[in-house]
């Protein structure tokens, strides 16, 4: 474990009262996700998950954007399946992170979260949504699948069809839109978004964690389908779809 909690691309800080804030900090890149960051997000998780002081966690991005999905500028094509799978389990492995522990995350999810940010933003058990904030699925325009488990949360959340919708068509979606279907927790004024997140991780570091641990573990294992196996299919998905030459070429030229 990372007894410093020091991480090249993550912020992770935990306060008196045991609220850890778990922030994304490559803001020049609107926290677009490659390999350190995700390599990171699931040690700072893993850490947070296993330290006696951390009662509940924050979950937000630094600057403009929670989190702008995959860093197209340091996509490479893998050369193989061994490195396409290695990339893949390591973002399942942050999802694991963040959703199996026993620490309530709530999500404090301000510009844009597209891709596997929004997928993060939907692993959080509470997340709260800026009023500016968008998020879109472009996976499958772009010829790769979705992680996360969200084949299996999403549906949970907004019923079968409205999830086809979102994941087969990529529409984007603002927060107010996103709150009646149930994916937003709450959504709230920009400049209103860190003082209500950290009020409610307050509430719920307060709680005994034995009972909060067993609630988020019970819920998150029931109330949607199996998620265990809808994240070992979706890393076969992803990695068929990291390995064909045509992802690359939509990668480059999505906009």
């Amino acid at each position: 474990m990372n007894d410093n909690f020091e991480y090249d691309t993550v912020l992770s800080e935990v306060d008196d009262g045991g609220v850890r804030t778990i922030t994304l900090n490559r803001p020049e890149r609107l926290n677009a996700m490659n390999r350190q960051l995700i390599d990171d997000v699931a040690l700072a998780f893993g850490d947070a998950q296993q330290d006696p002081s951390t009662k509940a966690i924050i979950f937000t991005g630094a600057g403009r954007a929670f989190c702008a999905g995959d860093d197209r500028r340091e996509h490479v094509q893998p050369a193989d399946e061994a490195e396409a799978r290695d990339l893949v389990v390591a973002i399942q492995r942050a999802t694991e992170a963040i959703v199996f522990g026993p620490k309530p995350v709530v999500g404090a999810i301000n510009g844009w979260a597209v891709g596997g940010g929004f997928e993060w933003a939907i692993n959080c058990d509470f997340p709260i949504w800026a009023v500016s904030a968008k998020g879109f699925f472009p996976e499958v325009s772009l010829n790769i699948f979705v992680t996360g488990a969200v084949t299996s949360l999403l549906p949970a959340m907004v019923g079968l069809l409205k999830a086809r919708e979102m994941l087969f068509l990529g529409e984007r979606y603002d927060a107010t839109t996103l709150y009646t279907l149930g994916v937003a927790w709450r959504v709230v004024p920009d400049e209103e978004l860190m003082t209500v997140a950290r009020d409610l991780a307050t509430r719920l570091a307060g709680l005994p964690s034995l009972a909060a641990g067993a609630m988020r573990r019970v819920l998150n294992l029931t109330a949607s389908t199996n998620l265990v196996e809808a994240l070992r299919l979706e890393t076969e998905a992803t990695v068929a779809g990291f390995l064909d030459p045509e992802t690359t070429r939509l990668l480059n030229d999505f906009g």
